[in-house]
């Protein structure tokens, strides 16, 4: 019966520069928070170490014992093998292939580890405490290098029967034959029109081919392409037409590759998150493009649909990673105890 008063839990956002660690109580407040350098090249046995290290540590900084904490979530990029609690190939992780970091930071940190995606982990987040608190069918989009995806479905992540569930970033929405390349190595995908990467590409192009726009001298002395996206953010809040379109464009691209994902999953909620949200509901651009998002997408999905499903912005941030994995070993642990 002393197991019942751990209501305590820590979240891990692993990624591929940093570590995300959080320590959370049953109603999903951060109590601690650090972060710490992923160092990748110094390999994944040495990275969970560290990070069975930071566990110990955040728990500290938020007052507690190790006996005080139920479990552990960690939240990880790339194909994983989520039965077996192992990395397959993490193309932001290499040389980290098939390395079984749930039982060996289960092993160095002395803790239970649930192990989950980082895109699913950061939608039950959503679901947990944040936007979509309760949503019966949820979907979250994190836009940012790449586009991400989580699902939750009546109270649980979909994860698929090969870890792969929730890939929607490789959603097909253009099949003609000079369409984008995806940096997965396919043509056409969603990720290589709607993230930073793809809006960097498409706005380089534009300048390179003279459109009259303020975004020429800043892009033409950029020093790396991820610069781009905030350029055309700030160009689009002065007013700039080209910029302008550019986010709408994203907006409609977006759009497509919901509409697949709506008609498949009839969610009650699709959220967006992400670095490149453009500002969100903070900011007129941010607003804009949430409201293109909406009109492209209700334009091109059932009315019963269209009526019903709610589209808006995602709340927890940058702390969704390590919320949602806190409240999937939350999860975990409640079910293992029915």
């Amino acid at each position: 019966m002393a197991q019942e008063t751990k209501k305590n839990y820590v979240g891990i956002d692993l990624g591929g520069t940093n570590i995300k660690v959080g320590v959370l109580n049953d109603a999903g407040e951060t109590l601690a928070y650090l972060s710490t350098p992923t160092l990748v090249e110094r390999g994944a046995d040495d990275a969970t170490k560290r990070m069975a290290a930071a566990v110990h540590e955040a728990i500290t900084k938020a007052g507690l014992k190790p006996s005080d904490v139920a479990g552990v979530g960690l939240g990880s990029p790339g194909t994983l093998d989520l039965p077996s609690g192992s990395l397959v190939r993490p193309s932001n992780l290499p040389g980290w292939d098939f390395f079984p970091i749930r039982d060996r930071l289960s092993e160095y940190s002395g803790l239970p580890v649930t192990f989950a995606h980082d895109g699913p982990a950061a939608a039950f987040a959503e679901y947990w405490v944040g936007a979509g608190k309760g949503e019966e069918g949820l979907i979250l989009l994190t836009l940012g290098t790449g586009v991400g995806c989580g699902i939750v479905l009546n109270g649980h992540v979909w994860n698929g029967t090969h870890s792969h569930g929730g890939e929607a970033g490789h959603n097909l929405i253009d099949t003609s034959e000079n369409a984008r390349w995806c940096k997965c190595g396919q043509r056409g995908h969603l990720e290589a029109y709607a993230s930073a990467t793809g809006v960097a590409n498409r706005t380089i192009e534009y300048v390179e081919a003279e459109f009259k726009t303020s975004l020429t001298p800043r892009v033409r002395a950029r020093k790396r392409n991820d610069e781009v996206p905030k350029m055309v953010f700030e160009e689009a809040e002065k007013g700039d037409e080209l910029a302008i379109r550019i986010v709408k464009e994203t907006a409609r691209y977006l759009s497509h590759g919901m509409i697949s994902l709506i008609h498949t999953l009839d969610p009650s909620c699709l959220l967006l998150g992400g670095a490149m949200t453009f500002g969100g509901d903070e900011t007129a651009t941010g607003r804009l493009f949430l409201k293109t998002v909406e009109e492209e997408t209700r334009s091109r999905i059932f009315l019963h649909l269209a009526e019903r499903l709610r589209i808006a912005y995602a709340t927890t941030g940058n702390a969704a990673g390590y919320i949602g994995a806190a409240g999937l070993a939350r999860q975990e642990r409640e079910e293992s105890q029915q």
